[in-house]
């Protein structure tokens, strides 16, 4: 696993390491899920280089800033971020999906950084949910983020949260939807048909904001803007794949993972 040279002087060069470090993992471990990492990597880019209260020589401060991944799936891009922010080393990325490595191919507690274990989906949420009650009761001043997939919300649990986090009038939560379209084998529309999800979103008493989910500064934008006296969920329109010509709107990506012929092209494109 190499490092590239670029400088990360803002999200947009966080992004390009998070996707290079994710594609490098993936294709090493021979491992899954590439696809809805790259979807996501804009997101989370902004949400760790300039969003996220976490200190990586403190990173369990009762004061920091939580994110919870509730798509569990996707760790490769929260364990890049990790190593980025200088809270993991490329010591322990290279040990990603191997026997033994707490790095497994689902996201797990047992790694710096993370806050919960994720992977069955439905679960990241209401856990969410409970943490920013825990802040609000007791006057705390920390955020928390939670990040979704489109087809996790298939998943009643997350309504059942939705509805506690509105009822309860938690402006300190951020929800994001990673909307890419295609979930397991298919679309959305034709698996399970979500639209139209910002007005469900809104029956439920979010604030709803919709965004390009590639677009740094609408992000930022989403992510700083008030929410007074209820939660907030951002859907992020994005793309499965995104950065890589070949992989994007392919479903296969949500499975395969890239030879050394396809990583050394991957890495090409995304400009590491």
């Amino acid at each position: 696993m190499f490092l590239s040279s670029k400088k990360i002087n803002s999200s947009e060069d966080f992004s390009v390491h998070l996707r290079g470090l994710s594609l490098q993992m993936v294709n090493a471990a021979n491992s899954s899920h590439i696809g809805g990492v790259l979807s996501m990597a804009d997101v989370i880019s902004v949400l760790y280089h300039s969003v996220l209260n976490v200190d990586k020589n403190n990173y369990e401060h009762p004061d920091r800033d939580r994110f919870i991944l509730s798509k569990g799936h996707c760790c490769a891009g929260i364990y890049a971020a990790l190593m980025i922010k200088g809270i993991l080393s490329r010591e322990q990325l290279k040990t990603y999906g191997k026997n033994d490595s707490s790095l497994m191919a689902h996201i797990s507690h047992k790694v710096p950084g993370v806050e919960f274990s994720t992977g069955a989906l439905g679960h990241g949420l209401p856990f969410g949910v409970g943490k920013a009650l825990f802040s609000k009761m007791h006057k705390c001043d920390w955020k928390t983020f939670v990040m979704l997939s489109d087809g996790e919300m298939d998943e009643g649990s997350n309504w059942e949260a939705l509805l506690f986090a509105s009822h309860h009038k938690l402006e300190n939560l951020t929800c994001i939807v990673d909307f890419n379209n295609l979930q397991s084998l298919d679309t959305i529309e034709k698996t399970l048909n979500l639209e139209p999800l910002d007005k469900k979103l809104e029956s439920f008493g979010f604030d709803v904001i919709l965004i390009d989910g590639h677009d740094h500064n609408q992000i930022l934008q989403a992510f700083n803007k008030k929410s007074a006296g209820k939660p907030k969920i951002i859907i992020a329109k994005t793309v499965k794949g995104k950065g890589v010509d070949y992989m994007e709107n392919e479903v296969l990506w949500h499975y395969k993972p890239p030879n050394d012929e396809e990583l050394r092209n991957a890495l090409k494109q995304i400009g590491y």
